[in-house]
């Protein structure tokens, strides 16, 4: 039998953070630009809308290929389904759109209608589940770390 760990809220937190973060600076930019092109008063509101498209979008792609953003290949973790195989771009895009538009609601009712299944309700939807990885050396290969 293969075990398979889930993934800690608080590890779960900082992949979002880092992945908004970058996306966040990506948003600046596109905004930036588009600022010298029009005069873009409507930022505020525009920019918050832009983000969530732009969240989603990120989300679905990078965890459609392999399951795992930027935020969460450096924290070791990776969206599977609920048997640990592999999500496809359809299961990545429902799975994405909770927590890239309605994040506290998706977050507050996994919580309440599942309590310690480490799921969001999104998660729910698309039967996927966050886990734990571990970064293993390449067959053949042993890595030496030499003393400093």
């Amino acid at each position: 039998m293969e075990k398979i760990y889930l993934a800690k809220w608080e590890t779960r937190f900082w992949a979002w953070l880092i992945d908004n973060l970058l996306v966040g600076a990506l948003r600046t930019g596109i905004i930036g630009t588009l600022g010298l092109i029009w005069d873009l008063d409507f930022i505020s509101l525009k920019g918050f809308g832009l983000h969530g498209v732009l969240m989603f979008a990120y989300w679905t792609l990078f965890e459609g290929y392999n399951g795992q953003s930027i935020g969460k290949m450096a924290l070791n973790l990776k969206v599977t389904g609920i048997k640990g195989e592999k999500i496809d771009y359809p299961t990545a895009a429902i799975e994405s759109a909770g927590k890239a538009f309605i994040l506290p609601l998706d977050c507050i009712i996994g919580w309440l209608a599942m309590p310690d299944s480490k799921l969001r309700l999104f998660n729910r939807i698309s039967n996927t589940i966050v886990i734990k990885t571990k970064y293993e050396e390449p067959e053949g290969i042993t890595y030496i770390k030499e003393k400093e």
